[in-house]
């Protein structure tokens, strides 16, 4: 392996979020960003720009319109045009964005819980409700899995219901939907006359070898209902970068889409732009390495959590660098999020935030040095054995 991943970078002081919410003393594994350095493809070209020395306003990029072209249908066997290609400063606001553009006040956007907290406070934004069809949690073993229920996904689409916003790979979940799963949910919306927002920015983190699949790609009737939310950012750590993409080959829904973006949504920063195009065109060697180092951490994850923390259950995701952990039964008084904050010095996502479902739960960023990982765990092992 060329990247040495085990490297230990100093991020505090550093205007990081995920580092500096919380004191020194602190280990935080939450915000979905990484502790490596970006792709050297990827650093070389933003210094190449930086150097020229001017940013003036820019233009969305022929070039990189073309290589996100080529991408999807190298990778997924799906052939988009480019006036599909729609480029946003980030993948929450395209969220908001779609939910603008699809509904009107009162109408109503169904979400699958839990879920990326963004999905729960979208529609509000924009004086629509809130509709939850919760997935169905599986236990096996020291491990659990969601499923989808696909009668209360439908009984979820009442009248007003405008949008679904799906998120594939799902965070916190980290399960890639089955081909199956996928056309049964769009069959659904089909029949219901409900717009799809595919949200995909984990699509290039699968962690065992399998093919992520584009809703979008299954028909050309599913496409045309269809916007598709992308990005490097989680892939190639540039989310600070700001350079998200939406695919949406319906002439119309696209026009509804940049008319609502009309005077509130900025240019995408043109060095999002550089970082893109060479994390496309530069980046698959780097993302092989990377996602070789993801699996193991991931797999010392769940052997340490069964093995050490045997009152908690975990995923085994299958995609992004995210585990989610069932502390119900675990003994912890409370919120489990304050309890590791407080008594272990460990920084996780607190479940609640993902909706109802997530009650007991927290979510654990895998994607650092495998040092960090190990010191966080032992942390958590040893404060839940003062129980």
């Amino acid at each position: 392996m060329s990247t040495n991943f085990d490297q230990i970078i100093n991020r505090r002081d550093t205007g990081s979020s995920k580092w500096q919410q919380y004191g020194d003393d602190v280990l935080p594994l939450w915000v979905a960003d990484m502790d490596f350095k970006s792709p050297e493809p990827v650093l070389s070209a933003l210094h190449q720009r930086i150097d020229h020395g001017v940013f003036g306003y820019g233009s969305d990029p022929a070039e990189l319109t073309a290589v996100v072209c080529e991408r999807m249908a190298r990778r997924y066997g799906w052939q988009i045009e480019p006036e599909s290609v729609v480029y946003l400063p980030g993948l929450v606001c395209g969220i908001n964005t779609v939910c603008r553009a699809t509904g009107q006040p009162g109408n109503r956007v169904l979400v699958q819980t839990p879920v990326y907290p963004p999905f729960l406070t979208a529609p509000g934004h924009h004086q629509q409700e809130l509709a939850t069809a919760p997935l169905v949690l599986k236990t096996n073993g020291r491990t659990i899995e969601y499923r989808i229920d696909f009668d209360a996904f439908e009984a979820a689409i009442q009248p007003g219901t405008s949008l679904f916003i799906l998120c594939n790979p799902h965070n916190p979940i980290g399960r890639g939907f089955t081909r199956d799963e996928l056309c049964r949910m769009a069959e659904i919306c089909l029949r219901h006359n409900v717009t799809i927002c595919s949200d995909e920015i984990h699509s290039d983190l699968l962690l065992n070898g399998t093919r992520h699949i584009p809703l979008a790609s299954l028909s050309p009737e599913i496409e045309q209902q269809t916007i598709t939310l992308i990005a490097p950012s989680k892939t190639y750590n540039i989310p600070g970068l700001g350079c998200s993409i939406a695919i949406v080959p319906n002439p119309k829904l696209r026009a509804q889409l940049t008319r609502a973006m009309d005077g509130i949504v900025p240019h995408v920063n043109i060095l999002g732009y550089v970082a893109a195009l060479a994390a496309y065109t530069e980046g698959d060697a780097w993302l092989a390495e990377l996602l070789e180092y993801l699996t193991a951490n991931r797999d010392f994850v769940v052997n340490t959590i069964s093995e050490q923390m045997p009152s908690i259950r975990t995923t085994v995701p299958q995609a992004t660098y995210l585990a989610w952990l069932d502390c119900r039964d675990s003994g912890i008084p409370g919120n489990p999020h304050r309890f590791f904050l407080e008594q272990a010095k460990v920084a996780l996502n607190d479940g609640r935030h993902f909706g109802q479902p997530g009650k007991g739960f927290v979510r654990l960023n895998f994607g650092c040095p495998r040092a960090t990982l190990e010191e966080a765990l032992q942390k958590m092992q040893s404060a839940l054995a003062q129980l």
